[in-house]
């Protein structure tokens, strides 16, 4: 008898993947929010900088009277946990295109007492109500074909627990950024990829903040290795990304002084870009 045929696996939708279910919040009262942080989404034992932007980022759209992050500013107190969380709102500004809040997100510590491990301002507005008009010099990364770059499936087997982040990312890096894997790190301090979830989620404003920070480390290509803590990271959302696999590409030019910029471009399948970061990030030295 011949194989029966495979059916092939359903694409998640917006509003019904596994990130939106791990980035969802339940209102316990007005601009107060609870979430149980999954540990799907860490790298060693700390929770992923972009998905915990993405939860405060959810958290302000039901908060402010638009939906869309325009700007978000994030900086990063002590290192988050997988586990119960609180997020708190507040509301600074409203008007007519753009409205202003603040967020922060808190846990406990071991003795019970409250700690707050990040804090962010950001502006919202509605990007379907933008103008077409674009006038830029800025152009796409150029990145091989998906089927020549490579992605974590394709390397050693991580310890278990080490990357948990990786196994809902679709994640192919350009050859040409991956020295570090081979122990040969170019020294540009450049990675580029194509970027999307696991499951086919389309691409949205709030998974476009956890894009800026899902890719190795620059660091890697300039020879440094080991955890590299985000400090501060700010995200400007451009546009509404298109459907498909988005590409994205981030650069620093200065280590100095333990510290290191990240600056990131993001670009959908229509050849726009949609959106563009710079963090600061502490870099640990031998």
């Amino acid at each position: 008898m011949p194989e029966a045929a495979t059916a092939p696996a359903a694409r998640a939708s917006i509003g019904d993947s596994e990130f939106d279910r791990d980035t969802a919040l339940n209102r316990r009262a007005p601009g107060v929010y609870d979430i149980d942080l999954s540990a799907g989404w860490t790298i060693i034992s700390a929770v992923n900088g972009g998905y915990l932007l993405a939860v405060l980022g959810r958290a302000l759209a039901d908060a402010l009277p638009h939906a869309d992050p325009f700007t978000i500013s994030a900086h990063y107190l002590t290192a988050s946990q997988p586990g119960p969380a609180v997020v708190r709102t507040d509301v600074v500004r409203t008007g007519r295109t753009l409205s202003t809040g603040q967020a922060s997100l808190f846990q406990y510590d071991d003795e019970g007492r409250e700690v707050e491990r990040i804090r962010v301002l950001a502006s919202y507005g509605d990007l379907d109500a933008l103008p077409d008009d674009v006038r830029t010099s800025a152009r796409p990364p150029a990145i091989p074909p998906m089927e020549h770059c490579f992605g974590p499936e394709d390397g050693p087997a991580p310890v278990d627990g080490s990357s948990a982040i990786t196994e809902r990312l679709m994640l192919k890096l350009d050859p040409s950024t991956l020295g570090w894997a081979l122990g040969q790190p170019s020294g540009k301090g450049e990675m580029r990829a194509w970027f999307g979830l696991k499951d086919g989620r389309d691409p949205d404003p709030l998974s476009l903040l956890l894009a800026v920070d899902a890719l190795p480390p620059t660091a890697f290509e300039l020879g440094v290795k080991g955890w590299v803590p985000t400090v501060e990271l700010t995200v400007h959302v451009r546009c509404r990304p298109a459907p498909g696999p988005l590409r994205v590409s981030i650069a620093t030019r200065n280590l100095a002084g333990g510290f290191l910029e990240e600056d990131a471009e993001v670009w959908d399948s229509a050849d726009r870009l949609v959106a563009q970061s710079r963090q600061l990030a502490r870099v640990r030295l031998a």
